[in-house]
């Protein structure tokens, strides 16, 4: 008997789809909290006029197939019939092996004969000729919805750009925020105007920035352990955090590194993938040399280097920030600045339990987590966030958040002194910004600096403006300054 067997490929849908028999999701299968990318993908999927697909995509353990199954309970709610709704997860060995048409068919031939059906199709990229299948789906079949995640972002963009053009729709999962670490642990908090934005913040009198600070300030207890295990929604509901972080090296790490990224680009040997991956974490928030990388790990070109830190970017395990100009020059020769994509990552690969009392340390892994929340915030819009760096002296400005029409410069001093000085790049450029800021540590350490520029700079402590961020998100800002 064939091993792809119309026989063996429904004993695995059968397996993966229970509501078929019961109507409902496994009680293990269902989460209260709900992601903003839930309500996006929601959106997308049931949306009256446009018809498209939406690909999910996000590292390892973000929660994507979690979303999948929170869709499929919302469509059950609603009384859609249990038999039009199939999840096929092609990160299972036999369905690696069967062509998308064999599994569909398969559906279709012994499940639900018509074409009014939802598509979940899971990790996606490791099905052959996906991006032809879904094509024709879409084309062929004009009553379906569909549904897809994938662990590889620009695999996934570049084929849709492709064959998906005006069929597909892109959705990022990142990690959590800390707004939605807080929200997915029920940890107390105060309730928030839905409008307020840092951009308000500047107009707030002393009393004002002192009620809404002294409100927030009971986060600040919980900031640590966000930026040590939280971005993970499994790992940050542990009551164990080394347990955690041992979990987030094995699923997270290893198995992108020595499983996903091999396979998808035939990679045969991965000892220099990970080489290069240790290198980053231990330079996260740097700018970067190629050169520099291939010379210190010896014996690896500039080549190999340059290609696996694309493929390190594919898989969402990093970042790459690029130098802004603010005068609107074109920057000719751009080193990158390369954060890990979530600051636990780094801390569970390190395994440096210093990192918590050593000011440096910190001051790396809230830059990474600042970055990581504005990139994550801006994603659908035209804007990039990368750096600033200029003048004689080469002074630096952290992120720089860079719209048509609108710029926010941010600087991170995430230590007791956090004063901004004159020679400092933030104020001699908070001119050329429409919002300037300064992530600082200390609770009590907010309010606004002014400069000789005219232009206010902001100062808000780290675990404030991370949580007012992920308020706005909520509240359907995402697109506005």
């Amino acid at each position: 008997m064939r091993i792809t067997s119309q026989e063996n490929i429904l004993k695995v849908l059968n397996a993966y789809n229970p509501w078929w028999k019961t109507g409902a999701l496994r009680s293990e299968y269902q989460r209260m909290y709900k992601r903003f990318a839930f309500y996006e993908a929601m959106k997308i999927l049931m949306h009256e006029s446009i018809r498209r697909t939406a690909i999910l995509t996000g590292t390892r353990r973000v929660g994507k197939t979690t979303i999948q199954y929170q869709m499929i309970e919302e469509l059950l709610r609603t009384g859609v019939k249990p038999q039009r709704i199939v999840y096929i997860s092609f990160d299972h060995p036999l369905l690696k092996l069967s062509s998308l048409n064999d599994v569909l068919e398969c559906y279709h031939a012994n499940i639900h004969w018509d074409d009014d059906c939802y598509y979940f199709l899971d990790e996606v990229q490791y099905a052959t000729d996906w991006d032809r299948w879904i094509k024709i789906i879409y084309d062929t079949k004009p009553t379906s919805r569909m549904v897809a995640t994938g662990s590889a972002s620009p695999v996934l963009r570049k084929r849709a750009a492709e064959s998906g053009a005006g069929r597909w729709t892109i959705v990022q999962v990142p990690t959590l925020s800390f707004y939605e670490y807080c929200e997915i642990l029920n940890i107390p908090r105060p309730d928030l105007a839905p409008d307020i934005r840092l951009t308000h913040l500047l107009r707030y009198d002393t009393r004002e920035m002192t009620s809404l600070m002294n409100r927030l300030s009971d986060l600040q207890r919980h900031f640590n352990r966000y930026l040590t295990v939280g971005g993970f929604p499994e790992l940050a509901l542990a009551s164990d955090d080394y347990m955690a972080q041992h979990v987030m090296r094995e699923d997270v790490v290893d198995k992108v590194l020595k499983r996903d990224i091999p396979s998808l680009y035939g990679i045969r040997n991965t000892t220099e993938l990970e080489r290069i991956f240790l290198y980053l974490c231990y330079c996260s928030s740097n700018i970067i040399s190629v050169e520099t990388i291939a010379r210190e790990l010896n014996g690896v070109s500039r080549a190999t280097v340059e290609e696996y830190i694309s493929y390190m970017e594919s898989a969402n395990l990093i970042y790459r920030s690029y130098p802004v100009d603010l005068s609107g020059r074109l920057i000719l020769k751009a080193m990158s600045k390369i954060y890990i994509s979530d600051a636990a990552i780094r801390n569970a690969v390190l395994m440096d339990d210093s990192h918590m009392t050593d000011p440096v340390q910190m001051g790396i892994i809230v830059e990474t987590a600042v970055y990581k929340h504005l990139a994550a915030f801006y994603y659908q819009n035209a804007t990039a966030v990368g750096y600033f760096r200029g003048g004689k002296k080469g002074n630096e400005i952290d992120i720089v958040v860079d719209r048509p029409r609108w710029k926010a410069l941010i600087e991170i001093k995430y230590r007791e002194n956090a004063e901004i000085k004159e020679k400092d790049a933030l104020y001699q450029h908070a001119g050329d910004a429409s919002l300037a800021i300064v992530v600082t540590k200390r609770a009590t350490d907010f309010g606004v600096n002014p400069t000789k520029t005219g232009k206010d700079i902001l100062r808000i402590p780290a675990f404030c403006f991370l949580y007012l961020l992920g308020n706005a998100e909520k509240h359907g800002y995402k697109n506005r300054e």
